[in-house]
C-alpha cells in the first residue's frame, strides 16, 4: 500500500509539472518568428536563453485575449525599452508594458501603454498611472509575470505576491498576438516565457486615478494628413487649407489630451501633419488667452492669418527634456465678434500625436 501511494504521488507530481510545463514555449524558430539585428540562442546563467539585440520575436500561430503572460529578462544599465506587446493586432494596434533598466530607481523605470495606428503615445501615458519605481539589477534574472483580464491588466515583477502596477487597458478588447522585444542596440537575454490562456483572478486591482485638466476643449475636428513642409510655404499651406478633407472628430483621453493617431495613421514619415480645428462664436470682438499643448510640433491659425510656430518634441529644450503633453504654451488670441476658426497644425514623429487647450476664462465663447 505504502508503495502504491508513493507511485501514485510521484505519477501526480509529473502529472503536475507536465501541465505546468505546457505553458512554457520554447525558444526556438518553429514556435517563434524572430526579426532582428542579430540573435543567438544559448545557455546562459544556467536558462535556455535568446540573446536578442535590436528586434522582436512574435510567438507564431497563437493569439491572445484574456490570461498571463511569464518571461525572464537578463538586464542592462542601458538605454534601452525591453518589453511585450499583447493583443497585438496588425503590429498598429494593442496594448504593451516596457522596461527602461537606464531609469532603475525613478519614477518612470517602466511604461504601460497602448499602441494606437502604430503610434506609442507615452507622452500622454505619464505619472504612476502608468509606471513605477524599481530598482533593477543587473547581474541577476528579473521575472515578470502580466495579467490580463478583459480591459484590466497587472504587472508583477520578481515573484511579488502583490501587482507593482495595475491599470486599465486602453483600446477594447480583442485577441491578438504577443511579441516581446529585446534592448535595441543593446541585446537583451529573454528566458523562460510562458502563456497560460486561462482567465486569471486578478490580485487586488487598485488602478491609480489621474485628474483630469478641468475646461479642456472636449473636441476637435481632425483633417487628413499632409506633408509637413507644406506649414513653410504660405501659398501651399493656403492651398492646403482649402482642399482639407475633414476625417471626424477626436476626444480627449485621460483627462488631458486628444490623440490625433485614434483618427489618422502615418504611413509615410512625410506625410505625419493634420490640422486639429475648433470654432469658437464671440459675442463681441475681444482678445482671450488661449493655453494649449502639443506634440510634436505646431503652427497655430487664427482666421487664416498665422500666430504662433512652436517645438514640443523630445529634447527640443533640453537634453533630458521628454516632450510630454500639457498646457505649457499659450497664445493671446484676437477674437472678431461672430465665428472665428483656430486651427493648429499638429506634425508628429514619435511618442503620442496629440492636442490640447483650454481658455482660462471663456465668457462670451461658445465652443463648436
Amino acid at each position: 500500500m505504502k508503495l502504491l501511494l508513493k507511485t501514485l504521488f510521484i505519477i501526480s507530481i509529473l502529472h503536475f509539472n507536465s501541465l505546468n510545463g505546457q505553458n512554457t514555449i520554447p525558444i526556438n524558430t518553429d514556435n517563434w518568428q524572430i526579426n532582428a539585428k542579430s540573435y543567438v540562442l544559448e545557455s546562459f546563467k544556467g536558462k535556455d536563453a535568446i540573446y536578442l539585440v535590436g528586434g522582436i520575436m512574435k510567438l507564431k500561430d497563437r493569439t491572445f485575449l484574456n490570461g498571463t503572460i511569464e518571461f525572464d529578462i537578463y538586464l542592462k544599465n542601458a538605454t534601452a525599452y525591453p518589453g511585450v506587446y499583447f493583443r497585438l493586432i496588425n503590429d498598429i494596434h494593442g496594448e504593451q508594458w516596457y522596461i527602461r533598466p537606464h531609469q532603475s530607481g525613478n519614477p518612470d523605470a517602466n511604461q504601460a501603454a497602448p499602441i494606437i495606428n502604430g503610434i506609442t503615445p507615452w507622452q500622454l501615458c505619464v505619472g504612476e498611472k502608468y509606471s513605477f519605481k524599481y530598482n533593477y539589477k543587473y547581474d541577476d534574472w528579473t521575472h515578470v509575470k502580466i495579467m490580463v483580464k478583459d480591459d484590466k491588466a497587472q504587472v508583477f515583477l520578481d515573484y511579488s505576491e502583490q501587482p507593482n502596477l495595475s491599470w486599465n487597458l486602453f483600446n477594447t478588447s480583442k485577441s491578438g498576438e504577443i511579441v516581446l522585444r529585446g534592448g535595441n542596440r543593446d541585446g537583451m537575454y529573454i528566458a523562460n516565457v510562458s502563456v497560460d490562456n486561462s482567465t486569471p483572478n486578478l490580485v487586488n486591482f487598485k488602478p491609480i486615478e489621474r485628474k483630469a485638466i478641468s475646461g479642456l476643449i472636449s473636441k476637435w475636428a481632425i483633417s487628413n494628413p499632409f506633408k509637413e513642409s507644406i506649414l513653410n510655404d504660405k501659398e501651399l499651406l493656403n492651398k492646403q487649407l482649402n482642399s482639407t478633407k475633414w476625417l471626424g472628430s477626436i476626444e480627449v483621453e485621460e483627462g488631458t489630451a486628444a490623440n490625433i493617431s485614434r483618427k489618422v495613421q502615418i504611413k509615410d514619415r512625410a506625410v505625419n501633419t493634420v490640422f486639429a480645428k475648433i470654432e469658437i462664436d464671440s459675442n463681441k470682438d475681444q482678445q482671450k488667452l488661449f493655453h494649449f499643448g502639443y506634440s510634436e510640433r505646431v503652427v497655430l491659425l487664427l482666421n487664416g492669418q498665422l500666430i504662433y510656430k512652436g517645438s514640443n518634441k523630445f529634447r527640443s529644450r533640453d537634453y533630458r527634456y521628454l516632450g510630454t503633453i500639457g498646457l505649457y504654451d499659450a497664445a493671446y488670441l484676437n477674437l472678431k465678434k461672430g465665428s472665428n476658426t483656430l486651427i493648429m497644425a499638429v506634425a508628429e514623429d514619435f511618442g503620442g500625436w496629440l492636442v490640447t487647450g483650454k481658455f482660462d476664462d471663456s465668457s462670451g465663447l461658445k465652443i463648436k
